[in-house]
């Protein structure tokens, strides 16, 4: 079965960082397009930034220069660096795989900033 597993969320002041680690199995990773995606209370799922089974990367406008996704194919996982955090970056975070149009969904990391 395929399973994606998110990790690394929690707690922090404005201006810190967190590394979320998604690990994922059943699927061949290094085959896979993986993204973040993140959805706040009362607002629609947005995606972060996505990693391409070549290496290419891009980011949402609201996160570039802070954030930064990455892949080690060895592990099967894929990390979000979050640096300079800010109150508006609280949201559930969540692991997207895809490929071909076959994709899948972690379940999910809360990460909450306070002011």
């Amino acid at each position: 079965q395929v399973r994606l597993v998110e990790s690394g969320g929690g707690l922090v002041q404005t201006g810190g960082s967190l590394r979320l680690s998604c690990t994922t199995s059943g699927i061949i990773f290094r085959d896979y397009t993986m993204a973040w995606y993140r959805q706040a209370p009362g607002k629609q799922r947005e995606l972060v930034a996505r990693i391409t089974s070549g290496g290419s990367t891009n980011y949402a406008d609201f996160v570039k220069g802070r954030f930064t996704i990455s892949r080690d194919n060895a592990k099967n996982t894929v990390y979000l660096q979050m640096n300079s955090l800010k109150p508006e970056d609280t949201a559930v975070y969540c692991c997207h795989s895809n490929r071909n149009g076959v994709s899948n969904w972690g379940q999910g990391t809360h990460v909450t900033v306070s002011s």
